[in-house]
């Protein structure tokens, strides 16, 4: 079977990426087209499959920043049909600006768990998630720290490295830790982390395992993945030594579980190829997307039956939080307000 891939440059100058194959199936030679903050490289094989299976061409747009900006400027004129993209805090953006359209599928409702899917259908996760700790091989001793409140406590005063708080995957935790918890008791957590600081949060994930290894600091915050990419990186060989110089913990096993997040799709408001998007993102709750999607960024499959790539099951089972996503959406403007209200980006010392 013969098929080709379309490079050029499109849209908004993105990058477009359709998969052509010949098919005896009902949808040849329909289209979809996709927004997506995954690059090619990662999407190609998965859409290429999707396109063999069902005759339906994929168009793609490679969109990581002003997603919503440039579906939200198009208005209805927008040829996006579906949005492919990470963290509960971009979906939920997308659906408080109302551009998406709700989903009703049995196929999805099937794959996806409850507490991963928005409950009138307006996004479904993808993948999941870890916002686990790093720690210090040498520094710190195992079961010294195992939740997040450890974090915060005193035998960690000058030990803790953290990208910004106002990142979207720092303000996702506090928002499952004030839904579990309280304002008052996040809000006593974020003041107490912050005078346990090593620096001013800075960098980027990758940036606080480095900080580690060289000795500003003994723990820190990183999203699970970001260790596969670094014990992986044959272009950057130092990262691989970063990787080697931390342990990988999996945070509250004895209480709420590992705090997770997502990456999930969504069906554009107005789509115009409506029918072949739920059927694309039916497509990547399946198992065939499901496993290669989470193998290629080291995520877990959001579908429960499908396992994890070698790598990442080498780090062990853990007790994952079932907190719903959407609890974490609610709570994730009052947990950047309480950022800012304690300074947390100022440092230890403000």
């Amino acid at each position: 079977m013969k098929h080709k891939t379309i490079t050029f440059a499109g849209l908004f100058g993105a990058v477009i990426i359709g998969a052509i194959a010949i098919t005896s199936a009902g949808d040849t030679g329909k289209e979809v087209n996709l927004y997506s903050y995954r690059q090619p490289f990662l999407m190609k094989p998965i859409l290429d499959s999707f396109t063999d299976q069902t005759g339906i061409k994929v168009n793609m747009v490679y969109a990581k920043k002003g997603m919503l900006e440039k579906i939200k400027a198009a208005g209805a004129n927008n040829p996006a049909d579906v949005v492919l993209t990470v963290d509960i805090g971009r979906l939920n953006a997308l659906r408080e600006a109302d551009l998406l359209e709700p989903v009703r599928s049995a196929i999805l409702e099937t794959n996806i768990p409850v507490h991963l899917r928005h409950q009138d259908g307006f996004w479904f996760g993808i993948t999941t998630r870890a916002r686990v700790a790093l720690a210090s091989r040498e520094r710190v001793k195992p079961g010294e720290l195992t939740s997040y409140a450890d974090l915060a406590a005193p035998h960690f005063k000058g030990r803790v490295c953290m990208r910004s708080g106002k990142h979207p995957y720092n303000v996702a935790l506090l928002a499952s830790i004030i839904a579990h918890d309280g304002e008052a008791a996040a809000e006593t957590w974020l003041r107490d982390l912050k005078s346990n600081l090593a620096r001013k949060p800075q960098g980027n994930d990758r940036a606080q395992a480095k900080a580690i290894y060289e000795g500003v600091c003994d723990v820190a915050l990183a999203n699970n993945y970001y260790m596969g990419k670094m014990m992986t990186n044959d272009k950057k060989p130092e990262q691989k030594q970063w990787a080697a110089a931390v342990r990988l913990v999996y945070m509250d096993q004895d209480g709420h579980g590992q705090h997770m997040n997502i990456s999930g799709a969504a069906v554009v408001r107005g789509a115009k190829n409506r029918d072949v998007s739920v059927k694309l993102i039916e497509f990547l709750s399946g198992d065939f997307a499901q496993k290669l999607y989470a193998k290629h960024n080291h995520e877990y499959p959001a579908k429960p039956d499908v396992e994890a790539s070698a790598l990442v099951k080498s780090w062990g089972h853990f007790k994952k939080d079932e907190l719903s996503i959407e609890a974490i959406a609610k709570y994730r403007p009052l947990a950047s307000r309480l950022v800012d209200k304690v300074g947390f980006n100022d440092g230890p010392n403000s």
